[in-house]
């Protein structure tokens, strides 16, 4: 994975996907970037904002993205689950990038359920289907047992980069 260049991208708005983003972003010495929502999503008002816009499906409008995804062989992109749907702003970065993925991975934090939806939606969105993707329950974030999920995830992407280099350099 020495020439592959990775990209996290996330959006948090409690910090469980932050925290899941950051480890990731160590595990694969890879650049780190959050989505910054320009929408008042805190306390019970903005989590009923959060809930509204997943059930409309609606995208937020967002701080421009700082790092260029075109420039990276792989773009991690992490959501809380949000209702069974994605974030609006992860929604809003897939599609605004999506033309500039060489390849995608996908991660999501949730309470309840509705992870598999969240990732058709994401591949919907990103225009591709993920090379690997990686649920973890927020409890188990709390807790700090995520260590096996992340490691098999990892695992994973540096496998995909490590083939993707070798057809590189055959090509």
């Amino acid at each position: 994975m020495s020439d592959s260049r990775v990209l996290v991208v996330f959006f948090s708005r409690t910090g469980t996907t932050r925290v899941l983003a950051s480890t990731l972003a160590g595990m694969l010495s890879a650049d780190l970037e959050e989505i910054c929502d320009l929408t008042e999503r805190s306390g019970a008002s903005g989590y009923l904002r959060c809930l509204a816009d997943s059930w409309r499906k609606r995208p937020a409008e967002i701080v421009p993205a700082g790092l260029d995804a075109a420039q990276y062989d792989l773009v991690v992109v992490g959501t809380p689950v949000w209702a069974g749907a994605v974030s609006a702003p992860v929604r809003t970065y897939l599609f605004e990038n999506r033309s500039k993925f060489r390849h995608v991975a996908f991660f999501c934090s949730f309470g309840g359920l509705g992870s598999q939806a969240v990732f058709d939606e994401m591949r919907t969105l990103a225009g591709r289907a993920p090379v690997a993707q990686c649920e973890v329950r927020a409890g188990e974030v709390q807790r700090g047992a995520v260590a096996a999920s992340l490691a098999l995830f990892v695992s994973d992407l540096k496998r995909h980069l490590a083939d993707y280099e070798a057809l590189e350099w055959i090509c």
